[in-house]
């Protein structure tokens, strides 16, 4: 059976939303790792609001696309030590 497209693009928005707020910049600010915890962190919240306005336009195809990269900003920073994660459940792969 297919996925419904509308019921996944809202998933994944709930998913990197809640990763955002989860995740916590590890490195100092000061440093080459904490500019580049920084630069993940604009991404993934860029992408959130990017999936939001192509939501907001009903294209559920490139707002599914925008939130899957967001969180793919986030999880791969939590896998090099960008972010201090929970590890635990199901918003990251670490």
């Amino acid at each position: 059976m297919a996925a419904d497209l509308a019921e996944k693009t809202d998933r994944y928005e709930g998913l990197l939303a809640e990763a955002l707020d989860a995740a916590d910049v590890a490195p100092p600010a000061d440093t080459p790792m904490g500019d580049a915890a920084a630069e993940c962190l604009e991404m993934a919240e860029s992408y959130l609001e990017d999936g939001r306005h192509f939501r907001a336009d009903d294209d559920l195809v490139n707002a599914l696309a925008a939130f899957s990269y967001g969180h793919a900003w986030l999880d791969a920073g939590a896998r090099v030590g960008l972010f201090e994660v929970p590890t635990e459940g199901h918003l990251f792969t670490v």
